[in-house]
């Protein structure tokens, strides 16, 4: 079980990476492909081709840290992102769903409070 805390904003790359790449490929995906900086904490999750393989990358303080997940069978449900968007942001239920191979996209949500943002 992976534990985020809140402050920790989780992207999802829209497009299929070749999961061949390491740290630095990957961290260079996320500054071109995602506009983030990879040193900044947040988690960074891409997929292959098939869908059947993820690796989330993050940096922990004093270097990054991957994690890869292969499916022996079926696919992740990946989300489309907003016309012009070149990646989605999840909460960490949204992502433990994901990697649990619920399609949280379907999921009903209550209604819940959120505070407004402030400026």
């Amino acid at each position: 079980m992976l534990s985020f805390p809140p402050a920790v904003r989780i992207w999802l790359g829209s497009r299929p990476v070749d999961l061949r790449r390491s740290f630095d490929g990957l961290a260079e995906q996320v500054r071109q492909h995602l506009q983030a900086d990879p040193l900044s904490g947040h988690v960074f999750v891409f997929r292959n081709k098939r869908s059947d393989r993820v690796k989330l990358l993050y940096w922990d303080e004093d270097g990054f840290v991957i994690v890869y997940k292969r499916l022996e069978q079926g696919t992740f449900r990946w989300p489309t992102p907003a016309p012009g968007q070149t990646g989605v942001t999840l909460r960490a239920a949204e992502l433990a769903m994901l990697l649990d191979g619920v399609d949280w996209q379907n999921a009903r949500r209550s209604k819940r409070y959120h505070r407004p943002a402030t400026g």
